[in-house]
């Protein structure tokens, strides 16, 4: 048996060496720079709340992609596929009993850069909102189920969605409150400012297509909702010619990895 000695030089070398390409592997599998670590143990700093907050109030032609609901067997995949094609990062407002039951997509959209947000645990209003307590867990365990799926322990997306929106009426003075509880909580949370109303009720290709433009017609910075499920309408087949629609319009796709 031979047995190699390394010089001090040599092994801080081979070190040094062994940092770097770690570095690179983090550094490529993160799709940008985020200004918080997406763990709960990181502070999300009051800027980028109020900016998360004022985002669709800007001027500025930014297209945010973001998909409700999923992930689902019927439509998150495809959706990846063109995202993909199309060199689109979106952000997906998952459901924790979907996430749990679907961790691969999961997983996929992370490796592919896509932000992971929540939307709550069952998508059950009644529950969500049945007390504090429940409000909490629904928001704790949805993250826990996405850390899972990608291997990140204590995962926080920071980022939460109301299901059908805060801006809804229902539940409105049950949303003020679990505003409250998601601040103390170290999250935020963003509706939208442009849709297609592809879970409204059946509608054409050619009408969600026609109902984005009209949503999106002369305003700035779009927080467009899309939903990865296909319940009700078949999203993966008018996503394609919704993105080279904006494209056209001089929009530059982004998701919420880019808010710094």
């Amino acid at each position: 048996m031979k047995i190699i000695l390394l010089n001090k030089k040599v092994l801080l070398s081979i070190m040094i060496l062994c940092l770097i390409f770690s570095s690179l592997f983090f550094y490529i599998h993160q799709p940008s720079s985020f200004a918080i670590t997406l763990t709960t143990n990181c502070m999300v700093e009051e800027s980028l709340k109020e900016k998360i907050a004022m985002l669709t109030k800007q001027e500025e032609k930014i297209a945010y992609l973001t998909f409700d609901d999923g992930p689902t067997i019927k439509a998150t995949g495809k959706i990846l596929d063109i995202l993909n094609e199309e060199q689109v990062k979106a952000t997906f407002f998952v459901v924790g009993k979907h996430v749990k039951e679907h961790p691969e997509l999961v997983r996929r959209a992370y490796d592919e850069g896509h932000y992971l947000a929540n939307h709550g645990y069952s998508h059950d209003n009644h529950k969500l909102y049945e007390s504090s307590e429940h409000f909490i867990s629904e928001v704790k365990n949805t993250d826990i189920e996405i850390g899972k799926a990608i291997g990140v322990e204590n995962y926080c997306s920071h980022v939460f969605r109301f299901p059908n929106g805060y801006m809804s009426a229902n539940y409105k003075t049950k949303k003020k409150e679990a505003a409250k509880l998601l601040s103390d909580m170290n999250y935020t949370y963003i509706d939208w400012n442009c849709l297609n109303n592809d879970s409204v009720k059946k509608y054409s290709s050619a009408q969600l297509l026609k109902n984005l433009k009209k949503s999106a017609k002369n305003k700035g910075t779009l927080v467009i909702l899309m939903h990865d499920t296909s319940d009700v309408n078949d999203t993966p087949s008018i996503l394609r010619d919704s993105i080279q629609y904006l494209k056209e319009q001089g929009y530059e796709f982004k998701n919420f990895y880019h808010l710094e």
